[in-house]
């Protein structure tokens, strides 16, 4: 783990001690928007204008965070506009790497950095801030854009159409009002409830996380059973953002994270929801287990000391989606 503190790096754990034993996710520290004509978004400043190849991502394939963004990326037709680069699935002492012997981890190709925190030190050499994965760094001004997973996929939704000329669109006016509370209850209590659970330090943490979190897959397989996405029979947002947690569920968070309740394996309409968006059109290149596998098990040292990779049960992610089945 460990943080910029000051712009200085500094070695440190996540601090669950002054929360009870809860962990509490830190807000990113970067909120600007890319838009059509450079205006200013929702948050932060004008002056980013969508343009082919003045963007670039920074990633780990083991983080569901920055998975979002690749799998817009890959919806959108925009790999062939904003380039990424891919940090090592250890994250140890000195945070995100750029070691280059594990797959589709090869280095930085912008500046040859070793750490990602140093791509934070360039965009502001006086920042206090943990070091999160995706970053989107505007090439032109040399500054990160924003680090916040959920505001980068709306800009990839939208704002790159007038040169992609996809046109599709995953948050449409019309259901926002009904994804919102919907993304709201999922990144609560499963995306970063498996983390609270995972990471609590006392017994009452984790059983207030867990507990939470099984209500939710239970609404969630209702839900399931009743629609083909949680909009009903169109994709949008929401799928999106509740795949890269079901998707690292049974090989990551089953065991490791001790979300143990059930398997989403064992849940019909989810597994079977989850294999479809697995094998949706340019999906499964975006989703790297190996990474995965690795990175949960090998970097918290808190929760596995000797650092004992286990060898998981083999997934069909290919059977057809038939609900229930």
């Amino acid at each position: 783990m460990g943080r910029l503190i000051d712009g200085i790096w500094s070695v440190e754990g996540i601090d669950v001690k002054s929360t009870g034993g809860k962990f509490v996710r830190q807000d990113a520290s970067f909120r600007n928007w890319i838009t059509a004509d450079g205006a200013a978004g929702p948050t932060g400043e004008s002056g980013f204008k969508a343009e082919s190849g003045r963007y670039h991502l920074y990633v780990s394939m083991a983080c569901p965070w920055a998975h979002r963004t690749l799998i817009f990326r890959a919806l959108k037709g925009l790999t062939d506009h904003i380039s990424v680069d891919v940090v090592h699935p250890d994250m140890l002492d000195n945070g995100w790497t750029f070691k280059t012997d594990n797959g589709p981890a090869q280095g930085d190709s912008l500046f040859g950095s070793d750490f990602a925190y140093q791509i934070y030190q360039k965009a502001d050499p006086t920042v206090t801030t943990r070091v999160t994965v995706p970053i989107l760094w505007d090439k032109m001004q040399n500054r990160i854009v924003s680090n916040e997973s959920s505001e980068i996929i709306r800009m990839f939704n939208s704002a790159f159409n007038g040169i992609t000329g996809n046109t599709d669109d995953y948050w449409p006016n019309e259901l926002r009002a009904e994804i919102e509370p919907v993304n709201d209850r999922i990144y609560n209590t499963l995306n970063n409830g498996v983390y609270k659970s995972g990471f609590a330090s006392s017994q009452s943490a984790y059983d207030e996380a867990v507990h939470t979190l099984f209500d939710t897959i239970d609404w969630l397989e209702d839900r399931l059973s009743k629609s083909r996405y949680l909009m009903g029979d169109r994709i949008t947002e929401a799928d999106w953002r509740l795949f890269p947690t079901l998707v690292r569920f049974d090989s990551a968070y089953h065991l490791h994270f001790k979300c143990n309740r059930s398997r989403i394996i064992d849940m019909p309409n989810l597994w079977a929801y989850t294999r479809e968006l697995y094998q949706w059109d340019k999906i499964a290149p975006t989703v790297n287990l190996d990474h995965i596998v690795r990175h949960y098990h090998y970097s918290h040292e808190n929760i596995n000391p000797h650092r004992i990779i286990p060898i998981n049960p083999t997934l069909d992610w290919l059977k057809p989606h038939n609900r229930g089945s």
